[in-house]
């Protein structure tokens, strides 16, 4: 049976340019998918191995007003982690056993069910929970999608939270992974398509943050324009790096 999976970072920014030279033309992110939902507009970059990154933008009207009211307050940054799940009315049951209410929930499409935690329960960033039948939409990659550079890995997602006994059992009880390294501040979970997630006791983050997004270069190493662009569009797109060669 298909298990859950850890699927996609999304970054809510109004730049999309940003996103597509840092993750395409830099990182070696390829287009997979994307298209227009009400009230934005979404497209995701595959990389060798890990999660894929969406970027989300807004596309005006009262459908946008959950995006819009995110940026106003926080700037460009991770707006959520996707979880594709074989079994949505299961995975929310397990949710609700340990305290968590979803919210958002849409059942009623055979093709594309759908869930959210709040990130005030689900230790700091919105979680997307997706039950997804036949393949996903593929129109064809934007114009202003330089080609990728060298091929890299997406390897790790850095969490920054506050309560880590609470945040690592959501993510195994409910989200399907499974923890590789635990000590006394930190957890590291991981999921069948290469998905890593490293959960860091932090005081200092009292509701949670999402920390650094690890890639690496699979062949040759960043070169200094390189690392000092990766650096410039990051900070613009409201994320932190770690780049390895």
């Amino acid at each position: 049976m298909k298990r859950t999976v850890l699927d996609h970072v999304a970054i809510g920014t109004r730049a999309l340019t940003d996103g597509w030279e840092l993750f395409g033309g830099l990182l070696g992110g390829t287009w997979g998918y994307g298209g227009y939902s009400p009230g934005y507009w979404w497209g995701q970059l595959l990389f060798t191995s890990g999660p894929k990154i969406e970027l989300l933008t807004p596309t005006g009207g009262t459908d946008s007003a959950f995006l819009e009211r995110f940026l106003t307050t926080r700037g460009a940054g991770p707006h959520h982690f996707n979880f594709i799940v074989a079994d949505i009315e299961s995975t929310l049951a397990r949710v609700q056993a340990l305290g968590i209410e979803p919210v958002g929930v849409q059942l009623t499409n055979p093709r594309w069910k759908e869930a959210f935690l709040h990130p005030k329960t689900a230790h700091g960033i919105v979680i997307q929970v997706a039950q997804q039948s036949g393949p996903s939409p593929r129109p064809p990659a934007p114009a202003g999608l330089p080609p990728p550079a060298a091929p890299s890995a997406f390897t790790l997602v850095e969490h920054h939270v506050a309560d880590l006994d609470g945040a690592a059992t959501l993510f195994t009880q409910a989200l399907g992974g499974e923890v590789v390294r635990r000590d006394a501040g930190s957890a590291e979970l991981t999921w069948d398509n290469g998905a890593r997630l490293r959960l860091v006791q932090s005081a200092a983050h009292p509701i949670g943050t999402v920390g650094e997004l690890h890639f690496r270069r699979a062949h040759g190493s960043f070169e200094p324009a390189e690392l000092t662009r990766c650096q410039d569009l990051s900070e613009r797109l409201g994320i932190s790096l770690r780049l390895v060669s």
